[in-house]
């Protein structure tokens, strides 16, 4: 019999305390998985890019600025690209179905931000046929089950010049994004389009999408951009995209301290119980060990055979917990933006042998250190 068929063994001697240990360890995991994932994914700012600026008005972002800024921006020698939008909340056939629409240039946001959002040359074109067309994320698309030529109505919250709120349009492609931690929960229409409809705030937009040249700090533009409008009626504030990510979430809470805390409280949780497990474990096998130890068994084998057997159970259990919060993330659906990809699996694995060791050490250097006549005293 190897060491690993005896570490097997020792593991399912006791089934049901093995089973309730690894059940454990699968719900620490399972909440590790899903806070990481939405971390990880489009509503968290893990993702963001640290080089695409973004200039909202300073006072609040709901304010909206001049388009007039868009030359002044443009003139800058270390802007390689601008292109601006303007939001629209509204929602599709109920209240509850709430989307997001971003009216921009065509060519300008695929200069901007087009390898983002993969808008290659063909998308772009049929954006431009018509002031109706709009481009669909992929993941809003899968969500609503949209397809290439569809018409859907929209009822936004910007009015239009005829008093209602209703608009109308066609879908002339899906883009996709870079990656799956890219929020493609969103439609693209065209500006001008909006602009000439809508009944206030013309030659408006809501923000300005900056993109630096290769080699110039980010942060160093920002603070030009926002001392060009200095003495403006409307100043802005000019972020990176992971910054005002940051800043937008914590407006609701710390995300990053919750994550740390509930997940932090579940690893020190099941990292108790399984050290006072594995203490009971150890002690029950006392005599046996001393029968090792009469064999020949050295102590490195033994450290490594009760090291190996927490190690196969937070394994065991944390691969069951992350097979689930996989599962979870494919069918809570593409609005809430979790993404399980290879750096959620990678911390996780981690985290597993970090734990698996830990846990094992101390019953391991008890067992070591037990003499063999004090082991026989048990029988």
């Amino acid at each position: 019999m190897t060491i690993f068929q005896l570490m097997r063994r020792n593991v399912w001697r006791k089934r049901l305390r093995a089973i309730l240990l690894m059940f454990s360890v699968s719900v620490a995991f399972l909440i590790y998985g899903l806070t990481a994932s939405f971390v990880s994914g489009s509503q968290g700012a893990a993702g963001a890019s640290d080089n695409l600026l973004g200039v909202f008005n300073k006072a609040s972002r709901r304010l909206p600025l001049p388009l007039a800024y868009l030359n002044r921006i443009a003139a800058d020698r270390d802007v390689a690209a601008v292109a601006y939008t303007a939001r629209m909340r509204g929602y599709v056939e109920v209240e509850k179905n709430v989307v997001a629409v971003s009216a921009v240039d065509p060519q300008a946001i695929a200069a901007a931000n087009g390898d983002e959002l993969k808008l290659t040359p063909e998308l772009i074109a049929a954006l431009e046929e018509a002031g109706d067309r709009v481009l669909v994320g992929r993941a809003l698309a899968e969500a609503e089950g949209w397809s290439i030529g569809q018409r859907i109505g929209f009822t936004g919250q910007l009015a239009r010049a005829d008093g209602s709120r209703n608009w109308s349009f066609t879908i002339a492609g899906f883009f996709e994004g870079a990656d799956a931690s890219t929020d493609t929960y969103f439609m693209l229409a065209r500006y001008d389009a909006l602009n000439a409809a809508r009944a206030r705030d013309k030659d408006t937009v809501d923000a300005f999408v900056v993109r630096p040249r290769p080699g110039v700090s980010p942060s160093v533009l920002a603070a030009r951009i926002d001392a060009l409008f200095a003495n403006s009626a409307a100043q802005t504030r000019t972020q990176s995209e992971k910054q005002f990510l940051e800043a937008f979430l914590r407006q609701f809470a710390d995300i990053g301290l919750i994550v740390s805390l509930v997940v932090g409280a579940a690893f020190v949780t099941i990292l108790m119980i399984a050290v006072n497990t594995m203490l009971f474990a150890v002690r029950e096998r006392r005599f046996e060990i001393g029968v090792l130890k009469v064999l020949g068994f050295s102590s490195p084998r033994i450290l490594a055979l009760i090291l190996g057997e927490t190690l196969f159970i937070f394994l065991v259990g944390g691969a069951g917990g992350l097979v689930l919060a996989k599962l979870a993330t494919l069918s809570i659906g593409p609005e809430f933006g979790l993404v399980f990809g290879t750096s959620v699996l990678a911390k996780s694995l981690a985290i597993m042998a970090g734990l698996g060791l830990l846990t094992g050490l101390l019953p391991a250097v008890i067992a070591v250190r037990l003499p063999i006549v004090n082991a026989f005293r048990t029988r």
